[in-house]
């Protein structure tokens, strides 16, 4: 997830919304843009928005790097209004979304499955469903203080069995379990929807 990156530039929205008012010549562009475009939605960021959302971080990203002493320049401005522009948002919705985004962690979560590749066609973690995804992140959060304590030690036979029922209780079979936990550290899709579903469910 990009949890990082949107902490990094959380304030390029800002900026980008300040550039607007301050260059004349973009305003009127977007301006353009935005009666041409459809109306964005209101409300709930939908995943395409939040897809989008994530593109322009990226792209702002390297402009927020070189912003010195917290202050852009109009020209490191102007190219974080751009960025906005590519990504298809308008600079309000744009704005709107960063807001909301900042302190919602289901939304920071969705963000993660939207802007990441789905699962390979066959792949386990295709064949993983939201309610098994809610089941491994509810057992993961079980297990983790066990795993903790193992301080990375064999589990004994005691704690070993405390992890199984732990597993158990959350729904999933054991064998499920090992599936989707060999499957999830090479698929950023499964890892973000395991995510989603921990952020849903307040872990």
């Amino acid at each position: 997830m990009r949890l990082k990156l949107i902490a990094a530039v959380s304030s390029a929205a800002l900026f980008a919304g300040a550039a607007m008012a301050q260059e004349a010549d973009t305003q009127a562009g977007v301006s353009a843009q935005a009666e041409a475009a459809a109306p964005v939605a209101a409300g709930e960021p939908t995943d395409a928005e939040l897809a989008a959302f994530a593109g322009a971080m990226e792209r702002m990203q390297t402009v927020a790097q070189q912003v010195q002493g917290g202050q852009p320049t109009p020209e490191q401005q102007a190219e974080m209004a751009a960025a906005v522009e590519a990504s298809g948002l308008e600079i309000d919705r744009f704005n709107t979304i960063s807001q909301a985004v900042s302190t919602d962690p289901v939304l920071q979560a969705r963000i993660g499955v939207a802007s990441t590749t789905p699962s390979a066609a066959g792949s386990v973690g295709a064949g993983v469903t939201d309610a098994e995804a809610g089941q491994f992140a509810a057992a993961m959060t079980a297990v983790q203080p066990i795993a903790q304590a193992l301080n990375g030690a064999a589990p004994s036979a005691e704690q070993q069995a405390q992890m199984a029922s732990a597993i158990e209780s959350s729904g999933l079979t054991l064998e499920r379990f090992n599936e989707i936990s060999g499957a999830i550290g090479q698929d950023q899709h499964l890892q973000a929807r395991v995510g989603l579903a921990a952020a849903q469910s307040g872990q």
